[in-house]
């Protein structure tokens, strides 16, 4: 008899990873970070577990956006009082956080559960420019087909 596959705490062995967003489009490239975050590119993936590998990002303000999106694309925030919506357009974003930007679009792609906010805040890294803290970890080079522009 067959049974279900589970991860325990021991067979996790998370890796490290660095992605360059230098000229890659933000929807396709948040769409491969939170699939390594989330562990689902593994044969071992469990959904109530955290089986999956930390990113780093480096040169978040290269990012790019198809379409009109860069005129288009609003941040919404609100600050706690009746009407009081607030709207980042994206170009302002870029600028000023780049970083926002990106880890926004992983978010928006991982489940709004309390191990969907862990692996956000623990296993995602983003940085501006192209230096990162993290040569320690000896992350491996993550490399993502590029979309062409229409």
């Amino acid at each position: 008899m067959r049974s279900t596959y589970t991860a325990t705490p021991a067979d996790i062995d998370a890796k490290w990873f660095v992605v360059d967003a230098d000229g890659m489009v933000l929807g396709r490239l948040a769409t491969e970070i939170a699939r390594i975050i989330r562990g689902k590119h593994k044969p071992m993936f469990t959904p109530h577990m955290d089986t999956g590998d930390n990113v780093i990002v480096i040169n978040a303000s290269k990012i790019r956006v198809t379409g009109r999106k860069a005129e288009q694309k609003n941040y919404f925030r609100h600050t706690g009082y009746m009407g009081h919506e607030l709207y980042t357009p994206f170009a302002s974003m870029l600028a000023k956080h780049p970083e926002r930007v990106i880890e926004k679009a992983v978010y928006g792609m991982l489940p709004k559960t309390a191990l969907g906010r862990q692996k956000l805040r623990l296993k995602l890294r983003v940085y501006a420019d192209a230096k990162h803290p993290h040569a320690a970890q000896q992350p491996e080079t993550l490399t993502f087909p590029k979309a062409e522009a229409k």
